[in-house]
């Protein structure tokens, strides 16, 4: 490490290099926290974590026996082992005694994209609540019509304030914070949503994946899905970089081919325009792949789809399934890229919560009573990681401090993170290590 830092204070590594170096070793590192301990208040399995996407210090946790609780992961409330294991105890906690909490389990909790000022929650009493931190009250209410299995707000959006909302009703429900309403609802699976993920590279495009084994793209814009994923779709790898036809012919100055047609004036040419196709007579609309009956019927996965997580860069997608398997897809294609991930059990019968590093490189999923790090391009395992006495629901990974965070059945949080010598955590002071047999 010391090499590193010399060659990027003499220039012979990039900044940008270096950062991604150390936050790779750093990851390479992850074990169970020996330095931070999380006092998680719930008493009921752990279902939803979430860092908030601003300062990346608040923990929001939510769990079935309908609490909810928020952390400072930076800040600790208390020492023990003559400081060397900082305690996190929850800032607040919610109940169902709460007046107007949730009487039944719930199943997501998400912060609001822009600040730490609201978070919104969705649960099996058919609510998803709108919650302001500062009071702690419940400052809006969306009433659903079956359970609420996972709720979703985009990261980028500005120009909406919309909570995409998976039921066990076939319909995907939008619901509008800025006028108190349900706006509209997305209809195509034919059985419940069990998981909705936005888009991270347009705020319009959202993503579910539903009990029916389907997993469909929407244009919130437009009614109707323009994508249905199908398995059998199936491209090799990681897509190449390469330039689109129209983008090298513009730049390169390529000449029409044979195939391209004359305008009226005998000047100039024009290429078949995008979604129709010749037919003798006049041209006709193509009906839009995610339409067609033969393709609107397609699946992802043989069973539920449990389990959904967009990349950062939004050009792929992970997806699980109750068939215990892991898909990468390729976004712009629709495709199937083959990845042949490892042999995993997951949970068949609730959601679970996938997690990613920023470069995508690793993807975290709870299998069973682990979690298990699979290499996103390879499917290889990465690191397995064992603690939980019970089976795991939930993962997120704080890129800010490379820590990961899982919660399961066994009502606990813990927290993964690269080892801490004992002079880092002493700034450097001496500490006489003993036990309580010393003596």
């Amino acid at each position: 490490m010391w090499k590193q830092i010399r060659d990027r204070e003499e220039g012979k590594i990039r900044p940008q290099s270096f950062a991604h170096r150390f936050k790779s070793n750093r990851i390479a590192q992850l074990q169970l926290s020996n330095y931070k301990d999380i006092v998680s208040p719930h008493k009921g399995a752990v279902n939803s974590l979430q860092i908030d996407l601003t300062e990346g210090r608040y923990l929001l946790s939510a769990a079935s026996d309908a609490s909810l609780a928020i952390y400072d992961v930076q800040r600790a409330a208390d020492y023990e082992a003559g400081g060397l294991i900082s305690k996190h105890k929850c800032i607040f906690s919610v109940d169902k005694q709460h007046d107007l909490g949730h009487k039944h389990a719930i199943s997501s909790a998400i912060w609001y994209p822009v600040d730490t000022g609201l978070f919104i929650t969705g649960s099996y009493d058919h609510h998803i609540n709108v919650w302001d931190t500062n009071t702690t009250q419940v400052v809006m209410n969306f009433k659903m019509p079956g359970k609420v299995y996972r709720t979703a707000m985009s990261s980028l959006a500005t120009s909406h304030m919309l909570i995409a909302a998976g039921t066990e009703d076939v319909q995907v429900r939008l619901c509008d914070i800025a006028s108190g309403a349900s706006t509209h609802t997305l209809s195509g699976h034919r059985d419940g949503v069990m998981t909705a993920e936005w888009s991270t590279s347009n705020e319009w495009v959202l993503v579910t994946g539903g009990c029916d084994g389907a997993i469909r793209f929407w244009d919130i814009r437009r009614a109707g899905c323009f994508l249905v994923l199908n398995q059998s779709s199936t491209q090799l790898g990681r897509r190449p970089p390469v330039l689109k036809r129209s983008m090298i012919t513009k730049n390169l100055g390529i000449k029409p081919h044979a195939g391209q047609r004359k305008l009226s004036n005998g000047s100039g040419s024009r290429e078949l325009p995008i979604g129709k196709v010749s037919a003798k007579g006049p041209m006709k609309q193509r009906s839009h792949p995610g339409m067609l009956s033969t393709q609107d019927r397609a699946t992802a996965h043989y069973g539920a789809v449990t389990g959904l997580k967009v990349t950062e860069d939004g050009m792929y997608l992970l997806s699980a399934g109750s068939d215990s398997r892991l898909r990468l897809w390729d976004v712009e294609s629709g495709c199937n890229t083959l990845v042949n991930f490892e042999t995993v059990r997951l949970q068949t019968h609730k959601p679970i919560q996938l997690a990613t590093t920023q470069d995508s490189t690793l993807v975290f999923v709870p299998c069973m009573r682990s979690v298990k790090s699979f290499n996103m391009w390879s499917g290889n395992t990465y690191a397995t990681f064992r603690g939980h006495y019970e089976c795991v629901n939930s993962c997120w990974f704080n890129e800010q401090d490379q820590e990961l965070y899982t919660g399961g059945n066994d009502r606990q949080i813990l927290v993964w993170s690269p080892p801490r010598l004992i002079d880092d955590e002493t700034n450097g002071q001496s500490v006489e290590d003993r036990d309580n047999w010393s003596d």
